[in-house]
């Protein structure tokens, strides 16, 4: 789809999405029948901040630690605005501003019903132990009608749809920008192809649509390789966030030019804190739920193996070759940072832009190295 099209598309989605967020937070507490099978309306404040499920051999402060696995992976949605900053009109904005509501918004909804799901559970073990396969599936029947319970999970399908959209765009983005730079080798040539009519990356989308559908086949390696996967999800994506944010506090400083939009005194606090977090989060997601003589191959949390191989790989042809010839992110839009209006970096300049447009229109495609973009 165009860019415009997919703004549409992820507006409409967005909306959707929130509605649904707020319709169930309300939803479940007012329909709930606890009660019906005599238990009081909600869990008592007293067993909802006092007490531990016991779901590891680690001790509870450790335990706790554990459970950002899925906070960790679900607020990850909020790195979209930077993979289509070069498709939006006033990025340096838009951007930053998308990524602050994106994650305040979704961390403060997602807390509301973490909360609605405590004081609301009946049975935890049940829940997860279910022959649905689906713990949120199984939670809901236990404490609401099943009419009820179809409605919110056909809510929840719809929002997956959306968001499965969603990350499907800023997954295609990562692929076409490590493509512009040749980071895939020859198939490179293919992905950082831009269709002449939607002026979008095709390629990168079908190219990440196959891999998706590849990754579903892991369904069938059972609970393990699932677990793997999102723990490896988490991980990866949270480094490769910090790593700019690292770089920036601990080494760039005061240097550092910012941005209309910016966090201002709270940047060098923020910026240190999530560093630590995810250099103490890292560690922790790797841990497997059970220790001693409970632990075998099954119960083994393989995402230090599965995440930590490539990452050795990737290092080793960094030293080996990819360093002779990467030089950094290959630019193909206007470079103004510098204070030179018609300056470009391996793009064309602004007067060049027209005649770039109209023969775009005679050519089956177009590669990044040849088009310029303008917000």
């Amino acid at each position: 789809m165009p860019t415009k099209w997919i703004a549409n598309f992820n507006s409409y989605g967005s909306t959707f999405n929130i509605i649904a967020l707020i319709v169930v937070i309300i939803m479940i507490p007012a329909a709930t029948n606890r009660e019906d099978q005599g238990l009081p309306r909600f869990t008592p404040s007293s067993v909802v901040w006092g007490s531990f499920y016991e779901g590891t051999d680690f001790p509870n402060g450790l335990a706790l630690l554990m459970t950002f696995v899925a906070v960790t992976w679900t607020m990850s949605g909020y790195d979209a605005p930077f993979h289509l900053s070069e498709e939006c009109s006033n990025a340096n904005i838009a951007s930053p501003r998308a990524i602050v509501l994106t994650s305040g918004v979704g961390g403060l909804m997602g807390w509301f019903l973490q909360l609605v799901v405590a004081y609301t559970i009946v049975d935890i073990e049940a829940a997860l132990d279910s022959d649905l396969g689906q713990p949120y599936a199984a939670y809901l029947l236990q404490i609401l009608p099943q009419r009820i319970t179809m409605a919110i999970l056909a809510l929840t399908i719809i929002c997956a749809f959306s968001m499965g959209q969603g990350c499907m765009v800023a997954a295609s983005r990562v692929t076409f920008a490590y493509s512009r730079d040749e980071c895939f080798g020859p198939l490179s040539r293919i992905t950082k192809r831009v269709n002449r009519r939607t002026l979008t990356p095709v390629n990168a989308v079908w190219f990440n649509t196959i891999i998706g559908i590849a990754m579903d086949f892991l369904i069938f390696g059972g609970e393990l390789a699932a677990g793997a996967l999102f723990s490896i999800g988490a991980v990866a994506a949270f480094v490769a966030f910090t790593i700019p944010i690292f770089i920036r506090v601990f080494f760039v400083g005061n240097r550092f030019r910012p941005g209309p939009w910016n966090l201002g005194r709270a940047s060098i606090p923020i910026g240190t804190a999530a560093s630590a977090f995810v250099v103490l989060m890292v560690p922790i997601l790797m841990l497997p739920s059970v220790t001693g003589s409970d632990l075998d191959a099954a119960g083994m949390n393989w995402t230090c193996l599965v995440y930590g191989g490539p990452m050795t790989f990737i290092l080793i042809w960094w030293f080996v070759d990819a360093r002779k010839w990467f030089k950094g992110p290959k630019v193909n839009i206007e470079h103004r940072m510098l204070g030179a209006p018609d300056a470009t970096l391996d793009g064309i300049t602004r007067d060049e832009k027209s005649s770039t447009e109209s023969s775009t229109k005679n050519n089956k495609g177009l590669d990044s190295d040849e088009v310029g973009r303008w917000a």
